[in-house]
């Protein structure tokens, strides 16, 4: 079996659907991933929850990015550095976005 990676369809909400509570963005994850990145195009400052809007994971300033490989450091195959089955990403603002949405690109 020859091992691949894919991306998920892109994940994103735009600044509408972005408040003060969480909103979820797009799915949760169906496969386990490996890297992902976060783009906020906003023009507002935004936190990330990996949880579905339990815990504030990740700050996102207005026009900024993050990208995390979570696998990096894992040995061929070994599935315990990855985003779970089941991850929610989910975005409240700090500072409310008026144009523009965030969005998130999934590496599994």
């Amino acid at each position: 079996m020859v091992a691949k990676a894919l991306f998920d369809e892109i994940r994103s909400l735009g600044f509408a659907g972005i408040s003060g509570s969480y909103a979820n963005i797009g799915t949760a994850l169906t496969k386990m991933a490996r890297a992902f990145i976060a783009v906020n195009d906003t023009d507002g400052d935004l936190i990330i929850s990996l949880d579905g809007g339990t815990t504030d994971h990740l700050y996102l300033p207005a026009g900024s990015f993050q990208l995390f490989d979570v696998g990096a450091n894992a040995q061929q195959a070994d599935d315990k550095y990855v985003l779970e089955v089941g991850t929610q990403f989910a975005v409240k603002q700090v500072t409310a976005p008026t144009e523009k949405s965030i969005y998130i690109s999934v590496l599994r």
